[in-house]
């Protein structure tokens, strides 16, 4: 099983090299967005500093999903998803692939713009580099686990663009809170305990979406 997961993922990280139009069109929404919040708001004002971590987050929360909503188009388009229902391998290995590609390149672009916006809104994590890892490897996860599950739903409606979403943001809203207060507690150097209760939050969410995820993908690749 990790074989296949392991060709079905280098697949679509080779496509992506070489056309790199997931990575490319996810930077640079995230960086117009940290320019336009950043001369939105006077230099030094306190207002930018209590909001930088909801930014941040949506900020992620809208390039990712830009990422995502690609991760089944072109299957579809190219006709390549029936061949992979038809491989004589477990529908999950199609749902995990995807969702290691939706994680390491949702992954790869904030740990990109993550220093930009540190530097646009005058903010440090050096001191917290640990724990905003943690933080950020776990909100990207179960970004991704519902993320690439409700992919596969969407991409077979007319308005697949819209759809994904309207199915995606009622469910990641653990998510963005959890995500958003950790971030602020690490931004203004709280105690550890104060993060953890938070990214224990996180951790139970992301273990209990991804086993629903992968027990229902075959039911919904086959809708």
């Amino acid at each position: 099983m990790i074989a296949k997961v392991g060709v079905l993922l280098w697949k679509d990280i080779l496509s992506e090299l070489r056309t790199k139009e997931l990575i490319f069109s996810m930077l640079v929404f995230s960086l117009m967005v940290a320019v336009i919040f950043n001369f939105s708001f006077p230099p030094g004002s306190e207002f930018i500093k209590d909001a930088s971590p909801g930014i941040l987050w949506m900020t992620f929360i809208f390039a990712g999903l830009l990422g995502m909503n690609r991760s089944f188009v072109y299957e579809v388009d190219t006709g390549c998803l029936q061949g992979l229902m038809l491989a004589p391998m477990d529908r999950s290995v199609i749902y995990i692939s995807k969702l290691l590609v939706n994680f390491i390149f949702i992954g790869t672009v904030e740990l990109i713009v993550t220093p930009l916006f540190a530097i646009f809104f005058d903010f440090s994590i050096i001191d917290s580099l640990g724990p905003f890892l943690l933080m950020l490897f776990l909100s990207t996860l179960g970004f991704s686990v519902i993320g690439t599950l409700f992919s596969a739903i969407a991409v077979n409606t007319k308005t697949r663009e819209v759809m994904l979403p309207i199915l995606h943001f009622p469910v990641v809203i653990p998510i963005i809170i959890c995500a958003v207060q950790a971030t602020s507690a690490i931004f203004q150097g709280r105690e550890w305990s104060e993060i953890w209760n938070w990214l224990k939050i996180l951790i139970a969410f992301d273990i209990i979406f991804l086993i629903l995820a992968i027990l229902m993908f075959e039911y919904v690749i086959e809708e």
